[in-house]
């Protein structure tokens, strides 16, 4: 019985890190794990050094009320497009996007607009091959439901 007890001990302790993680952390924060000083080139390619981190992008949704909503999410190229991915329980951002697929995004202070994409079948498995998520980011997320992936195209005015 003491093993159960220890066991849901365990398993409450878990479930609240991953909920302090994702809201207050991840949530609150948003931290950039992408070097300040502009460790990769624009297009995420070609890190300048092998600590750069995580490239990132500031993805900028409006509501049906025309309210903004600044996410920071992290950016990859495959082929020389750009996506970002929804793979953490809080998805409020992709939801945004889809609905309203025109959003701006900044990239080491440069500002661009794009029209969301949602990815899906052969793209989604290229992309997603491309840039798995680790054991140990699944493990801090809590498992989270399956990605969702966005291809940010140039707008076209």
């Amino acid at each position: 019985m003491k093993v159960f007890k220890w066991l849901g001990i365990v398993a409450v302790v878990y479930i609240v890190f991953v909920l302090l993680f994702e809201s207050v952390f991840l949530g609150m924060y948003q931290p950039s794990f992408e070097d300040p000083e502009g460790c990769s080139n624009v297009d995420g390619q070609n890190p300048l050094r092998s600590d750069c981190g995580i490239p990132m992008v500031v993805i900028t949704t409006t509501d049906d009320k025309g309210e903004s909503n600044n996410t920071m999410v992290a950016r990859f190229i495959t082929e020389g497009k750009l996506y970002v991915s929804a793979h953490h329980w809080t998805r409020g951002w992709y939801k945004a996007a889809l609905k309203n697929t025109n959003v701006r995004g900044e990239i080491q202070g440069n500002v661009e607009d794009y029209t969301a994409v949602s990815v899906e079948g052969e793209e989604f498995e290229l992309v997603a091959a491309g840039f798995p998520l680790p054991f140990s980011a699944r493990f801090l997320m809590g498992f989270p439901p399956p990605r969702q992936i966005l291809r940010l195209d140039p707008y076209l005015k």
